[in-house]
């Protein structure tokens, strides 16, 4: 295990937005940046989009993101290959992944679904030990509101996992 290097990953799904409701489906796009502890950076960065088998991308989900089912058409890739890409570049049970909240839920629900080896074994939810850190018993923060309450400036579109995953990284050295 290489406890000096973190991947921080996000995803983005498939998205609806009826009557208020939101509800998600099929994983769309992996963003990873992984972080060097003893250096203290962010050292690879990547993006994976990824053809849903089931979903298609709403106009919602489109408008949210900045995903289009075009895009997806043009780039995207099955999960597997994805999964296949993320081990071979970023290192699988080796490494330690982290996100902000569930995400390796979703990823492990969806890779049980599809027959595929989940990518890591360890994983930290940032958004807990943010929680932990701070003393925030019962409330609940987003990503966004806790890196920009440590001082550190959000770059790019909220929602892309690239770039959601490279803030991620950011905020994770500060707490690493």
């Amino acid at each position: 295990m290489n406890h000096n290097r973190v991947v921080c990953f996000d995803l983005e799904m498939c998205c609806w937005n009826e009557n208020g409701v939101g509800t998600t489906g099929e994983i769309i796009e992996v963003g990873l940046a992984e972080i060097d502890l003893i250096k203290g950076e962010i050292v690879k960065r990547a993006q994976y989009y990824v053809k849903p088998d089931q979903d298609e991308v709403s106009l919602f989900c489109s408008q949210l993101t900045g995903i289009t089912p075009r895009k997806i058409e043009k780039q995207g890739r099955p999960l597997a290959e994805v999964i296949k890409s993320m081990v071979k570049n970023f290192g699988g049970a080796n490494k330690i992944y982290a996100a902000w909240g569930r995400d390796d839920i979703v990823l492990k629900q969806e890779c049980l679904a599809k027959g595929i080896d989940m990518p890591f074994n360890e994983y930290i939810n940032l958004a807990t030990l943010y929680r932990i850190q701070n003393r925030l018993k019962d409330k609940r923060i987003g990503h966004r509101a806790a890196q920009e309450s440590k001082g550190i400036e959000w770059e790019g579109r909220q929602h892309s996992g690239y770039v959601d995953a490279y803030n991620l990284a950011k905020l994770a050295l500060t707490m690493l």
